[in-house]
């Protein structure tokens, strides 16, 4: 099985990373200037590692997943210090996260039923005066 190309590079810019994700580099940019990420510099031009681009994957997976920056930043804050904490963190995160999905998901339930009721009301009212 064949790696992708950008798997077998250890340097990156910021139009490859960008092309890769489906992301603009604007996106990147203020990744970066939250300091979610941090490229080297050489003059104006960035310069990506595999662990900017290994950070990138996982605040992209945080933010598919619902979680703010914040509590991407924290994740990544502990991701070179302590691997144990970092994993009740997420563990926490995940909780949370999971709670609040489970709230919506009965809040969007309710809303189905209410406006399917109103709908068979308005129906039958509608019925009724054509009779």
């Amino acid at each position: 099985m064949n790696k992708p190309e950008s798997d077998n590079k250890d340097l990156f810019a910021i139009a490859d990373l960008a092309r890769e994700f489906g992301i603009s580099t604007r996106a990147i940019r203020f990744y970066e200037a939250k300091g979610l990420i941090s490229p080297e510099r050489v003059g104006a031009t960035r310069i990506f590692r595999r662990r900017d681009r290994a950070r990138l994957i996982l605040i992209l997976r945080g933010k598919r997943l619902g979680f703010s920056l914040r509590d991407i930043s924290d994740y990544l804050s502990l991701y070179d210090a302590d691997r144990t904490q970092q994993v009740h963190l997420l563990a926490e995160m995940v909780d949370e996260r999971l709670a609040s999905l489970e709230r919506q998901k009965r809040d969007i339930e309710t809303t189905i039923a209410e406006l399917r009721e109103i709908r068979k009301l308005a129906q039958e009212r509608i019925a009724t005066e054509k009779a």
